[in-house]
């Protein structure tokens, strides 16, 4: 049995953790030795990306603070201080990059439709998201809490959807992205910036039918794909028309 105790109360959204949210506000943590508080968060199950403000025995404390018997421990989200922004600004840019887990490759396609930054790859490992969000001081997006936990992720997000409807409309309310949409400024293949390009230097490379009827297009400065404002156009569009309405 473990020598000591501490006493954890999570508020807010912290209570999503919790299997029964109604009964999870309070929880009681055994511990030996001096363990800091940022390992007894994530060890009942809380990533420590989520929590934001923890106050010990009425005193603010930093993650490395060290347990002892007794401790009353609150937990609060960001969302707990109306003075913390909710976006959250990563390399001198008022708008963040992303980097998106294996299995959320329709939600990184919608952040990239809404012209947001989203590294994505189907064969991405945890160590290599860890690793990309730590280089390039991008926010972690995931459906795998225990991707969290790895100490470099300063910054990142446990959805709570399955839905990547939900999803995008958890992203942008997170990280109050809504002043910073602009669509159609992503490649949505490869995540590239599109940029608009004469019709003469990519005519050989349409078919047909676009040669006649198109006379603007776009191109990814990535991988080299080609955008024009045809039926894919008009279909983004309705998606983006329910996500505004949603």
């Amino acid at each position: 049995m473990p020598e000591y105790r501490a006493f954890f109360h999570f508020h807010r959204e912290l209570r999503d953790f919790f299997t029964e949210p109604g009964a999870a506000i309070s929880v009681q943590y055994g511990f030996d030795g001096k363990p800091s508080v940022k390992d007894a968060i994530e060890a009942i199950g809380v990533p420590h990306t989520e929590a934001d403000t923890i106050v010990v025995n009425g005193s603010s404390v930093g993650f490395a603070y060290h347990l002892t018997d007794g401790d009353a421990v609150s937990v609060y989200p960001a969302s707990f201080s109306p003075e913390l922004p909710a976006r959250v600004t990563l390399r001198g840019d008022p708008c963040p990059a992303f980097v998106v887990d294996v299995n959320l490759g329709k939600l990184a396609r919608l952040l990239r439709m809404l012209g947001f930054d989203a590294a994505y790859r189907n064969d991405f490992g945890d160590r290599e998201i860890a690793a990309l969000a730590a280089c390039e001081s991008r926010i972690v997006l995931t459906r795998d809490r225990r991707l969290l936990r790895f100490k470099v992720i300063e910054h990142g997000y446990w959805l709570r959807s399955d839905d990547p409807r939900v999803q995008i409309r958890e992203v942008v309310s997170r990280y109050d992205l809504t002043p910073l949409i602009k669509p159609f400024k992503r490649c949505l293949v490869c995540n590239g910036v599109i940029e608009p390009v004469e019709k003469e230097k990519v005519i050989e490379r349409l078919e047909p039918r676009t040669k006649i009827y198109y006379e603007d297009f776009y191109t990814c400065n990535g991988c080299g794909k080609i955008y024009w404002k045809g039926s894919h156009y008009e279909r983004m569009n309705e998606t983006l028309e329910l996500f505004k309405n949603g």
